[in-house]
């Protein structure tokens, strides 16, 4: 077997042990996000749209849904990338990994495969939610794909960064809950950035998770409150970022070994 052959069926083996995990406990991972959509769809979009009225030239409900599905996107892959490097590196099962003939880059693509897998299994289940509650309509699919593909790449080793750093249990639900859920609720799944103040949009633009928003949200309705190419051009130097970040850990043994 040459050494191409070897590291794909690395990878392939971490893909589908991190498909299997998150599979095989599906009413934990996949079900939850389609329960909370289904109640901000019926709270924000059906009660509050109706006193809201159009927003971007659609239906409320049609504007934030988009969002949703981001934001469940963003949550399901940066979750399951966390929980389960983590898992790996407190049973121990992680060193055997990494002494492995097998280059860091494989390790980490096949972790972030898994959560890029959930994620992408979440968004398709919370967008078969929305269809019950908006028409779906895709002005441009290409973008749907590429942006929710960036995305879910971006969390996943997102997750995997604080995996690294996180000495316990407790430790990996910090980020999620001081940093990513304001993030998001403040990254325009709910408004539209024309509706804040300059000085606010500005603020706003310092938010990667708006411009990941921003462009899924022109892929359904054609509407943008920023600049496509530029949004699209951060989310690859984000994912860029993270990636070298993550490497580079990974390759040092920061955090893994004790």
């Amino acid at each position: 077997m040459n050494m191409k052959a070897l590291y794909f069926t690395a990878f392939k083996s971490i893909l589908t042990k991190e498909i299997n995990r998150f599979t095989r406990i599906w009413v934990q991972t996949l079900v939850p996000p389609a329960i909370s959509m289904t109640l901000y769809f019926l709270i924000f979009g059906n009660l509050v749209g109706k006193r809201i009225g159009d927003m971007g030239g659609v239906s409320y409900m049609e504007f934030i849904a988009p969002g949703l599905i981001m934001m469940a996107v963003i949550t399901s892959s940066y979750s399951n990338v966390v929980s389960s490097f983590f898992s790996a590196k407190f049973q121990r099962n992680l060193e055997e990994l990494i002494v492995a003939p097998v280059p860091h880059y494989v390790i980490i693509a096949g972790y972030v495969g898994g959560g890029v897998a959930r994620g992408l299994c979440v968004g398709t289940i919370v967008t078969l939610v929305a269809m019950f509650f908006v028409d779906i309509s895709i002005h441009h699919l290409g973008l749907v794909a590429v942006t929710v593909l960036l995305t879910a790449i971006l969390f996943s080793l997102g997750g995997l960064i604080n995996a690294v750093f996180a000495k316990s249990y407790d430790d990996i639900s910090i980020v999620p809950t001081f940093v990513l859920t304001p993030l998001t609720y403040l990254g325009g799944v709910f408004y539209s950035l024309s509706l804040l103040p300059d000085f606010w949009q500005g603020v706003s633009a310092l938010n990667p998770i708006v411009y990941m928003i921003n462009v899924f949200r022109y892929g359904f309705l054609g509407y943008a409150d920023m600049s496509v190419p530029l949004s699209i051009g951060i989310m690859v130097a984000f994912c860029a970022a993270l990636w070298s970040v993550a490497y580079y850990l990974i390759s040092r043994g920061i955090g893994l070994r004790s």
